[in-house]
């Protein structure tokens, strides 16, 4: 079983991220059936031998029904898995997505206590010894890869415990993979393409993340070319309030980790473009700004058209995408390449959606 957290209890049987948790692995790769909802990330840019650029995205995530059903037949419902697939021709200027939804208890999918082992049909991700083994492929895409830990598990926020909110629980505990040396094939159209690039892997789980006025957030994972990675989220209030949470981390080439709050993040939207399916207004270029580290970048998306349409599965539409990256540390003149995403844009805020 999962080890058990300080965290109390909710009135309907879920725990709450709290302080006082040690993130250990192989452990904490595996599921955490206590809490309510709990994902896995992962998102890549990768190159083929003839130079075509790629970017991928799969998504696993568990949303908990029921802590104890009373009825003991395999076929009642403690969880919800959902997932999600896409990937980006960045030559052809197009973004292929596929989702699916089905529940545990009776194998369509699930996932392992202690260990890495998640699955939803046929798409699955897997811990071969330290690596990650991540295999989807719907009909005429999809990819099949090799993702090595690289700089191993980093714990973002209070030694893994990431805040959203004022309240007492609203948090999850995070961490993140951030620059997993990757191989293997990518399937497009019918062909299968030999595929090198770097990916990054997020894993959150916990029960309350966000509050009423908290409407959605933006997300950033960027692999810079000095061997620098960092993650910065900002979520965003109803109201447009400048006090909303903004978080990050920036883990340096010998994984030592700088955490960062808001005061240390600067974060502004430019470029945007509109949806013609969902008419949601994204920004698609940022600038970001992180003096502690004499650090400035421009954020550019690869192609706009990288929204995803969920509702079959998670119910949210949001954007997510590669991105370059462009700027200086310090003296240095840097590139890199990351994901973004982008969510609360269109339909129901996600405080709703987490409710």
């Amino acid at each position: 079983m999962y080890a058990q957290t300080p965290g109390s209890v909710t009135s309907d049987g879920w725990r709450q991220a709290e302080a006082g948790y040690d993130l250990q692995f192989p452990r904490d790769h595996g599921s955490h059936p206590g809490y309510r909802i709990e994902w896995w990330y992962y998102t890549g840019n990768l190159a083929a031998e003839d130079g075509r650029r790629f970017g991928y995205q799969v998504t696993f995530f568990r949303a908990g029904v029921d802590p104890a059903p009373k009825n003991p037949s395999r076929w009642a419902v403690r969880d919800l898995f959902m997932a999600h697939l896409a990937v980006t021709d960045m030559s052809r200027a197009r973004h292929l997505v596929a989702e699916r939804l089905d529940r545990g208890g009776v194998g369509w999918a699930g996932a392992r206590e202690g260990t890495l082992s998640v699955w939803n049909g046929d798409w699955r991700a897997d811990l071969v010894g330290q690596t990650h083994q991540l295999v989807a492929v719907d009909r005429q895409f999809g990819v099949d890869l090799s993702l090595e830990p690289g700089k191993g598990a980093i714990p973002h926020g209070e030694r893994g415990l990431s805040r959203k909110g004022v309240e007492p629980g609203n948090a999850s505990y995070y961490y993140s993979m951030t620059r997993m040396p990757t191989s293997g094939h990518l399937v497009l159209d019918g062909e299968t393409i030999s595929v090198t690039g770097a990916s990054w892997m997020d894993h959150e789980f916990g029960t309350t993340f966000l509050e009423p006025s908290q409407v959605g957030w933006d997300w950033f994972s960027l692999q810079l070319d000095d061997g620098s990675d960092l993650m910065v989220f900002r979520i965003r209030r109803d109201d447009g309030g400048r006090d909303s949470p903004l978080a990050g981390t920036w883990v340096d080439a010998d994984a030592e980790i700088t955490v960062l709050s808001g005061d240390d993040v600067t974060l502004e939207p430019g470029r945007r473009w509109t949806s013609p399916a969902s008419e949601a207004v994204y920004p698609v270029e940022w600038r970001l700004a992180v003096p502690v580290q004499l650090t400035e970048l421009r954020i550019e998306a690869v192609i706009d058209t990288q929204e995803l349409d969920t509702r079959a599965s998670t119910g949210v539409t949001y954007w997510e995408g590669a991105v370059t990256v462009s700027g200086r540390v310090g003296e240095r003149t840097v590139k890199g390449r990351g994901y973004l995403e982008m969510t609360g844009y269109a339909g129901q805020p996600m405080s709703e959606v987490f409710r």
